[in-house]
């Protein structure tokens, strides 16, 4: 249930409903609102309290009992949307950030020179894969540390924000020392012990939907991340399995529209995957843009016909340039539909990620 505080309501007003909600063996989260504050109350299933066990406190406003079984990612949870700031992106608000790199770290001439190339262009994260999860175990894996290393020297020599994936807890406290942002990729999306353990991190998180999960189900995936603490918590759609094998994925642009408005958490579209062609990715980034999602993830490679995991999808340098320049009048669009929003949500109190 969400517990709405009195616009007047002070701290130790604010510790009594905590401590109320403790007795009866619950845990709290906190969230700032517009004027208010609001108190998230998690209990055991089947244990949750009565409503008049905190309505009858003087410092509260309002009790309601939130329907949906994803509690602190819902908009029921926080009307307004989260904006989310780590390294110099902003995710969420009227900023429509790209997340660009190669599928994975191939060498130090490589990832040194795509990092070049996006701080040209003015693009804040740099992602590329250290361990890559492949379905032959013949394919490339990945150069593992040694890629992050590299990652982090080529992000912090051009200002830029790393992000890279996560496929396991045992490499967890390694990438951490790393990487500015966690991704956990679509086969992971349902690992509920490593779904805990970024949780138990302040480092944001790049959740992407997993190869045939429902709209619920990826929610609640990101409700196991949430429930530990960490709210710092990006969605990414990149396509699921149907029927369909003229592309790699369909990528479920409404369900892009759907989850804004179920969620307070920002959503981006990795077109790359969700196609799994190079001549898509740019038509799929526009469309990404119209629909209200809040950035991109693409992979791009200084020659992807030499790329060692994915470069069928990949954007060269200048493709990615020519990229670049299409999205501009679409993104400005957005940015003016979010000001002229009643509700938009740029006017959110951001949560600033750490990236310690």
């Amino acid at each position: 249930m969400i517990v709405t505080m009195k616009p007047d309501a002070q701290l130790p007003d604010i510790e009594l409903v905590i401590e109320r909600a403790l007795q009866h063996g619950c845990r709290v989260h906190r969230s700032q609102g517009d004027e208010r504050i609001l108190l998230g109350i998690l209990a055991p299933a089947g244990c949750l309290p009565s409503i008049d066990v905190f309505e009858a406190l003087p410092c509260v406003d309002r009790v309601v009992r939130i329907s949906t079984p994803y509690k602190l990612v819902s908009r029921e949870h926080q009307p307004e949307g989260s904006v989310i700031h780590f390294a110099s992106a902003q995710f969420g608000g009227e900023q429509f950030p790209i997340i660009a790199g190669p599928c994975s770290v191939e060498s130090e001439a490589q990832i040194f020179e795509t990092a070049a190339f996006l701080k040209s262009l003015g693009v804040p994260l740099l992602r590329g894969g250290a361990f890559k999860p492949r379905t032959s175990p013949y394919e490339f894996q990945g150069l593992g540390e040694e890629a992050l290393r590299l990652l982090r020297r080529a992000g912090s020599a051009q200002g830029l924000g790393v992000v890279t994936e996560v496929m396991s807890e045992q490499d967890l406290p390694m990438i951490v020392e790393y990487a500015d942002m966690l991704q956990i990729g679509s086969r992971n999306m349902q690992n509920f012990a490593l779904l805990k353990a970024v949780g138990a991190t302040n480092k944001p998180v790049l959740l992407k939907r997993g190869l045939s999960a429902t709209i619920q189900e990826f929610l609640l995936a990101a409700e196991y991340i949430a429930s530990q603490g960490n709210l710092h918590i990006v969605l990414c759609e990149r396509g699921i399995r149907t029927f369909d094998n003229s592309t790699r994925n369909t990528c479920d642009l409404g369900g892009v529209s759907l989850l804004k408005e179920l969620t307070h958490l920002p959503v981006v579209v990795d077109p790359s995957h969700a196609t799994g062609r190079r001549s898509l990715v740019a038509p799929l980034s526009r469309a990404a843009a119209a629909v209200g999602a809040d950035g991109i993830m693409v992979e791009v490679h200084p020659m992807p016909e030499e790329a060692l995991s994915d470069g069928q999808q990949s954007l060269s340098f200048g493709a990615f340039a020519d990229l670049h320049q299409q999205l501009a009048p679409y993104v400005n669009l957005r940015a003016l539909q979010l000001r002229l929003s009643p509700t938009t949500d740029a006017a959110v109190p951001a949560i600033v990620a750490s990236s310690k």
